[in-house]
């Protein structure tokens, strides 16, 4: 078991995890400003953006590069530093770092190494989103990203699909109108929040049933960054529970319609939809394959 003691060994440096602002410069925090002056060297995922930021607060600090793609090489470097007595921060390109950013994996080697970490409270665009949703905040469970592959991210919405608390997704704004859709199709119309260029002048919450939001995303122009909070399956499920078919499979609830009240197939499967509030195209696909 690993303990970590509140006091520092003065041998070794500390690796500090320090959240950057994710638009709006006054997020940052006085304690995250004096950090990044007082360590000896700053890890950051791009450095060019980040020395921006380091203008702006007038820190001097020797900025090195550390991304996905180097820190299999970067990391052990640092490692050493730190061993060797130097504080180091760590910084993405907005946010805390190692939450859907680069972070995690130099936090592990310096676990391994009982390297004290340190990690300052700030920025974060997950938790304001959920809370400016209007959707339940009692149990959520953050995600990030979904995979690219339409299979891949099928595979991940698959498992979400029966998960109780409030779920949240980060999503570019190229990848929205996919994503979106491709949600609304696994976990059918839920009430959902698009919250774009959060904390900064043109800060927008979007709310509605995915489908709603589906057909909003198809009609703008999409830009910014997309946090997207989902209603969780308890709650659609405790409206469902009561119904006369929530025992039923898919194809027993088409078939319920067909056999006891005479509808065709394309009714009955219209019908079945619109009792679960899923879209018709996954009721037909089920049906079909089922017949098969």
């Amino acid at each position: 078991m690993n303990v970590q003691k509140s006091f520092m060994d003065h041998d070794q440096g500390t690796l500090y995890i320090v959240p950057t602002p994710i638009g709006n410069l006054e997020d940052m925090t006085f304690r995250a400003v004096n950090t990044l002056k007082e360590v000896d060297m700053i890890g950051a995922e791009d450095t060019r953006n980040s020395r921006k930021l380091l203008n702006h607060f007038e820190i001097s600090t020797t900025l090195v590069s550390y991304h996905e793609h180097n820190k299999h090489t970067k990391g052990p470097e640092l490692i050493e530093r730190l061993s060797g007595g130097k504080d180091i921060a760590i910084v993405s390109d907005a946010g805390m770092p190692g939450v859907s950013d680069p972070g995690t994996d130099l936090v592990q080697r310096a676990v391994e190494a009982d390297i004290p970490v340190v990690v300052l409270p700030g920025a974060n665009a997950a938790l304001p989103a959920l809370a400016g949703s209007g959707l339940s905040t009692e149990e959520f469970y953050f995600h990030g990203f979904l995979p690219r592959k339409k299979k891949d991210r099928a595979a991940v919405l698959e498992k979400l699909q029966s998960i109780q608390a409030t779920l949240i997704f980060y999503e570019s704004p190229h990848r929205l109108k996919e994503m979106l859709s491709h949600v609304h199709e696994i976990l059918g119309d839920r009430k959902a929040s698009l919250v774009r260029e959060l904390t900064k002048r043109y800060e927008e919450y979007i709310r509605g049933g995915l489908g709603e939001l589906v057909d909003w995303a198809h009609s703008e122009q999409i830009r910014g960054e997309f946090c997207v909070v989902i209603e969780g399956a308890g709650d659609v499920e405790s409206e469902d529970s009561h119904q006369w078919w929530a025992h039923l499979s898919l194809v027993d609830h088409v078939q319920h319609y067909i056999e006891n009240d005479g509808m065709r197939n394309k009714e009955a499967i219209k019908q079945t939809a619109l009792d679960r509030k899923l879209p018709k195209r996954e009721v037909y696909q089920a049906y079909h394959v089922e017949e098969k």
